[in-house]
């Protein structure tokens, strides 16, 4: 299938709609809007359980990012996670795999000089802040990280005069506030080990009555865009904001386990499967009913036992339709779920990052029925679709945004969201939350969202990657 016949909601488009598709995004990195059949209606919040998005679009100009100037047309997610900070009045503790906006850690330094408790704890390949970086090290960084010191020199270089004061990074820098301030920061190897799997998640509880949790990381490319690439909005990320004590409290268990007695003290953090195995929670409340586990689950366990069992649990529950919005798909289990749904006459879509999706783990490909090897080898259990779907593909985005989305939708009123990626990595070595929502305001946010990347999406195989797997064929015959 071809990116023209696939393009958008219809399998097949005239010409006149894919030239519109094609020369929109052109306009919209200049006037920051979409045209009035992608606009979003505003939806009502649930007060105990508000949900955001930094890439909803409801026709206008919502805010300007602090540090780039830049218009943005969704929701603010950095202004929520500082509204709540600043709402705090006797703790925060926050899991992030990276921190790196300096009004977030600004935020943070001004609640804690008044008296109240914060403790921060953070994935160990970020606990360094990068201006502690010699000339030597900077040297030898792999072009990843080349690329993220680039970003961050540009955050911190105010003046942009190619170099960075002291004052510049006291002012700018996340971890240099945070460390001025005093604040107690761990990673994941307080334990006494080289580090977990990852320390993924992305949560904070206030009070141990509120929890802002979600898929976005801290930074300025995981929320407002790259510095260095105008045309970017951010990686696509939501936002939940969930006011109920019990949650908080699960989450806060959560995060005791990794702090331990905290900072410098006795190696007697837990991260990884050291932390003990909890079964999923289920806490109801008015309306809603929310489940939440933390990965990771020991390989001695049964699968169904683990985060990505819980997922899977639920998409075996669905009866009409589920869409998917994710920035990794690998985990076998999870699309033989899928087809097995499929093969019962449930609805299924799915929208993942374009850097993954059509990778030779993707699952991505076994719903489009069709298989790539890594050097002539294929995947164990790998599963092609014997009746594929059609409705697989990429949301359009600014190249350098990322669709960083882990969530799903059951029959339009069940959400799977959380920190987690639907990988094998993620379910087995990784710090993770995993959320089962019942709310029906919740849902149909998630459902806007969902139906606003996929009206835009990319469906099915490009010519390139069809190519791909025409050679893939002929040379591993």
């Amino acid at each position: 299938m071809s990116i023209i016949e696939s393009k958008g909601n219809k399998k097949v488009k005239k010409f006149s709609t894919y030239l519109i598709l094609v020369v929109l995004p052109f306009s919209l990195f200049f006037n920051g809007c979409k045209p009035d059949s992608l606009m979003t209606e505003l939806l009502p919040q649930d007060p105990s359980f508000e949900v955001y998005f930094n890439h909803r679009n409801i026709g206008e100009v919502t805010y300007r990012d602090p540090y780039r100037k830049i218009a943005h047309g969704g929701d603010n997610l950095e202004a929520v996670i500082i509204e709540a900070i600043n709402n705090a009045n006797v703790s925060i503790d926050l899991a992030v795999q990276e921190l790196q906006l300096p009004e977030i850690a600004l935020a943070l330094a001004e609640r804690y000089r008044t008296g109240i408790r914060v403790r921060v704890v953070l994935e160990n390949q970020y606990s360094r802040s990068l201006s502690d970086l010699s000339g030597q090290e900077i040297a030898t960084l792999t072009e990843r990280e080349r690329d993220r010191y680039k970003q961050y020199f540009q955050l911190i270089d105010i003046n942009q005069d190619g170099d960075l004061s002291q004052q510049e990074i006291n002012s700018r820098d996340a971890l240099v506030i945070l460390r001025n301030a005093g604040i107690p920061i761990i990673d994941d190897t307080e334990d006494g080990s080289k580090g977990s799997g990852l320390m993924h998640h992305k949560f904070m509880v206030i009070d141990n009555k509120t929890v802002v949790t979600g898929s976005a990381n801290f930074t300025l490319s995981g929320i407002h865009g790259d510095y260095s690439n105008s045309a970017t909005r951010g990686n696509v990320n939501n936002l939940l904001k969930i006011s109920n004590a019990q949650v908080a409290n699960l989450f806060a268990e959560e995060f005791n386990y990794m702090w331990g007695d905290g900072e410098g003290g006795d190696e007697d953090s837990e991260f990884g499967i050291d932390k003990i195995w909890r079964s999923p929670k289920t806490i109801y409340w008015d309306n809603t009913a929310v489940t939440v586990q933390f990965s990771p689950t020991s390989k001695t366990q049964d699968w169904f036992n683990s985060t990505n069992g819980l997922i899977g649990k639920t998409l075996s529950e669905a009866n009409s339709a589920v869409d998917l919005a994710l920035f990794v798909f690998s985990e076998q289990k999870l699309a033989d779920i899928l087809e097995k749904k499929r093969e019962s006459g449930v609805e299924i879509r799915a929208l993942i990052d374009r850097g993954f999706a059509f990778r030779y783990y993707s699952e991505g490909l076994d719903m489009l029925g069709v298989a790539l090897s890594n050097k002539c080898k294929y995947e164990k259990e790998n599963n092609p679709w014997n009746n594929p779907i059609n409705d697989v593909g990429i949301a359009d985005l600014a190249r350098g945004d990322k669709l960083h989305h882990k969530f799903a939708i059951v029959d339009g009123n069940i959400i799977i969201a959380g920190s987690q990626n639907w990988s094998n990595t993620a379910n087995v070595n990784n710090d993770e939350t995993v959320l089962i929502i019942q709310n029906s305001t919740v849902a149909a946010h998630f459902q806007q969202e969902f139906n606003s990347l996929y009206r835009s999406s990319i469906l099915g195989l490009s010519q390139r990657i069809e190519n791909k797997i025409q050679k893939d064929q002929q040379k591993c015959k």
